[in-house]
């Protein structure tokens, strides 16, 4: 089986696919906004990657969410909560990390079917 680069890079590549199975990071783009809306923007380019990759949110099997500040935790879920499908949540873990850019509050990388 051959591994599928997205849009590679020389230090990364924006997704990875390799049987079937889609591997992807999210960043915020909004880097002024709160916890809540970085988290909101984070999960609509998830939405737009797996798309392109003939997949969706219904088949991410995990999800790691990083946090600049564990404050934060209710803001990020408050936006997760609204996004995630009853029924079709993934695996998940949150933790505090300290981000490559400050104005990061939230980073999530996950692994789907495609």
């Amino acid at each position: 089986m051959s591994i599928e680069r997205i849009n590679p890079e020389k230090r990364w590549s924006d997704a990875v696919v390799f049987n079937d199975t889609i591997y992807y990071t999210s960043v915020p783009e909004n880097l002024e906004a709160d916890a809540t809306a970085q988290t909101a923007n984070a999960l609509a380019a998830i939405d737009i990657i797996l798309n392109q990759l003939g997949s969706s949110k219904d088949r991410i099997l995990d999800a790691t969410i990083f946090l600049a500040d564990k404050s934060d935790f209710a803001a990020m879920n408050a936006a997760w909560d609204a996004w995630v499908s009853d029924g079709n949540a993934p695996v998940r873990c949150t933790v505090q990390a300290i981000l490559m850019k400050p104005e990061y509050k939230v980073e999530i990388k996950i692994i789907a079917a495609r």
